[in-house]
């Protein structure tokens, strides 16, 4: 749709990494606020949040390279190039909590206390980022002639009637940004709130991951289909451990 946001002095600012960068820095602020609501010290929940957009952020890298892998595997210089766009978010997730674990420990903060808060930062900036997707006409939706497809492009610059999967993931973010503002003050056990949401989302991405346009070599069972099925199981999983103690 726009893939170039705008121009200023001659640079291109292009919409996704801007729209990136929006969410990463609403998303802290968003955490942070959270932070101060929950009575947790919002000083070291900041720092932590900063730290962990680090390897979040290379490890959504590392996925998107690994389902990408026949395009990168003749040119390993292109992996870390950053003129070369490509993230899948999940692939930050791993990476973020097991890096959390010495981190929280040396700042001082609950694992699921901060969790539990971080995951407004992770909403708030899915949201945005989503919205960068559909600018950028990255992560689109499947051709189709149903009563709810718009003529949209794909990262090609094809234009077709597609589902609307960025609008849609975008929107589901939505809607667990506010149930989990409407939920925290009930779910007491440190760490249901992540769990709850986390699982809430993989379901939400499980069905919509469906929606989106692949290449016609590619399976149809994809990682991030993989990754969504991992995510629910466990999520759920832990949330009966927790609940039963």
């Amino acid at each position: 749709m726009r893939p170039v946001l705008f121009q200023w002095r001659g640079i291109a600012v292009r919409s996704y990494p801007a729209m990136l960068f929006v969410g990463l820095t609403l998303g802290v602020v968003a955490g942070n606020m959270a932070a101060h609501a929950a009575g947790i010290n919002a000083v070291r929940v900041y720092v932590a949040t900063l730290i962990l957009v680090v390897p979040a952020l290379a490890g959504a890298r590392l996925l998107f390279v690994a389902a990408e892998w026949q395009t990168y595997r003749h040119n390993l210089r292109r992996v870390w190039d950053r003129n070369d766009g490509g993230y899948i978010m999940y692939g930050g997730l791993p990476l973020a909590l097991l890096a959390s674990v010495p981190l929280l420990r040396a700042l001082g903060l609950g694992l699921g206390d901060f969790w539990d808060t971080a995951i407004f930062a992770i909403l708030v900036g899915m949201f945005f980022t989503r919205i960068g997707c559909l600018l950028n006409g990255c992560c689109s939706g499947r051709p189709s002639n149903g009563w709810f497809s718009f003529n949209l492009p794909n990262e090609r610059g094809a234009w077709e009637k597609r589902v609307p999967t960025q609008a849609l993931e975008a929107l589901w973010a939505a809607v667990l940004l506010v149930s989990a503002v409407l939920a925290r003050r009930f779910l007491v056990i440190p760490g249901s709130l992540f769990l709850m949401v986390a699982f809430g989302y993989a379901c939400g991405r499980l069905l919509m991951e469906s929606a989106r346009e692949r290449r016609q070599s590619a399976f149809r069972f994809s990682i991030a289909h993989i990754v969504s099925l991992v995510i629910a199981l466990v999520s759920i999983s832990s949330l009966i451990i927790h609940w039963r103690k």
